[in-house]
């Protein structure tokens, strides 16, 4: 009777035993099977994890095709001026050029002097005509009417000279109608020639005229001979033309 009674209690005691080993580890045997629970609320993120080792270097690739050229970009600003550097060596001598033109300075002169002929009395406001030429090379002075015209402007000299006989004398130098000297040399009745002698510098632009004007007229005592003469010369001073390549 007693191991009867005993029998079950120790089939009971060891189903027990299994059940509470399941349980530890979270199993349920099929006897002990419930029903499937809530699922859990999501778990923190863990912390980063260490960096990794370097990779190995890839192999060198084959070069690829060139671009097309990019636009030109814009300059970029000025530096600022760099130190003046040490004077260089003395270059070789170079070698000698060819001839330039030769520069001619403006020319004007001329002289003339009265004939024996030209010294009938004179009329009063006549230019004097000193009709033999002596030198005249570019035609500025004109023997048929006394006068000089000018063609280079500058500034000229002007020089008369008279042999005075039989009569007193007075003469101007007149440019454009207007005196600009006058010259007086009187005569006494001498047995021998006087001599009379100005001149003047005038500043002329082409164009103007230069000529000798008899002033008065009782006093007209020009006079030439082969012995001695009378003479009107004037030439160029200096040149304010400034196309000349010597005056400009």
């Amino acid at each position: 009777m007693t191991s009867l009674l005993t029998w079950p209690l120790s089939l009971l005691l060891v189903i027990a035993v299994h059940c509470s080993n399941s349980l530890e580890d979270n199993k349920i045997p099929s006897l002990c099977t419930g029903s499937p629970g809530i699922p859990g609320s999501p778990g923190l993120h863990g912390s980063p994890g260490q960096s990794g080792r370097d990779g190995r270097d890839g192999r060198d690739a084959q070069p690829g095709e060139k671009g097309e050229r990019g636009e030109r970009g814009e300059p970029g600003q000025s530096g600022v001026r760099g130190l003046t550097g040490d004077r260089g060596d003395q270059g070789e001598k170079g070698e000698r050029g060819t001839p330039g033109e030769c520069a001619v300075a403006p020319k004007s002169a001329f002289s003339a002097k009265l004939s024996e002929a030209r010294t009938t009395p004179l009329t009063v406001g006549d230019a004097v005509r000193f009709d033999k030429v002596i030198l005249n090379e570019q035609g500025d002075y004109n023997p048929e009417t006394g006068r000089f015209t000018c063609r280079v402007p500058g500034v000229y000299y002007f020089a008369v000279h008279a042999t005075v006989y039989r009569s007193s004398l007075q003469f101007d130098l007149i440019k454009n109608g207007n005196t600009v000297a006058s010259y007086f040399q009187i005569f006494g009745n001498w047995s021998k020639p006087a001599s009379l002698s100005g001149g003047t510098l005038v500043h002329l632009i082409p164009g103007d005229q230069v000529w000798v004007q008899m002033a008065l007229g009782e006093y007209t005592g020009f006079y030439s001979s082969p012995k001695t003469d009378s003479t009107f010369t004037g030439f160029l001073v200096y040149s304010d033309w400034k196309n000349s390549a010597v005056f400009a």
